[in-house]
């Protein structure tokens, strides 16, 4: 039975799916992997969902504040034989009513243009595309997004 979990960055479950994502984002990111990895530690990271199947974690994001309005959606990651059933959904759902819980509006995150499965997800969950913001500006590779949550 599907579980989604509230923890932080120091699950050891956390820890090995980043380090999948990493080990995916090198080939999909190419060249540009080591820009978009410098801004993907996973130290200053407080707040992290995870999707359990029993006790193996088999999906994951997170929020990290970044700004006093708004916080950043990191980290998304479903392992590749659970893709498809809905759980990056859920992950990013629950993740949303944790940013309201912190009193904050809304959800920022960036993506890159050859992650065509997260940016449908992220417009199916109803992310509109702005500006790239912070260190993704300029940044052609990138798609920026925001949500206002209610």
């Amino acid at each position: 039975m599907l579980q989604i979990i509230r923890t932080n960055a120091s699950h050891p479950e956390f820890i090995q799916l980043v380090e999948k994502l990493d080990r995916y984002l090198a080939v999909t990111d190419g060249d540009d992997h080591a820009f978009y990895h410098q801004y993907n530690g996973i130290l200053d990271i407080p707040h992290v969902v995870l999707a359990m199947e029993g006790e193996i974690a088999i999906g994951c994001g997170a929020i990290k504040a970044i700004d006093t309005d708004a916080m950043e959606v990191k980290r998304m990651f479903v392992e590749p034989d659970q893709r498809g059933k809905g759980i990056a959904g859920l992950i990013l759902q629950e993740l949303e009513k944790w940013t309201l819980e912190l009193g904050k509006s809304k959800c920022l995150l960036e993506t890159g243009l050859q992650q065509p499965e997260a940016i449908r997800l992220y417009e199916k969950s109803g992310y509109a595309k702005i500006p790239n913001y912070g260190q993704y500006a300029g940044v052609e590779n990138s798609l920026c997004f925001e949500k206002r949550l209610t």
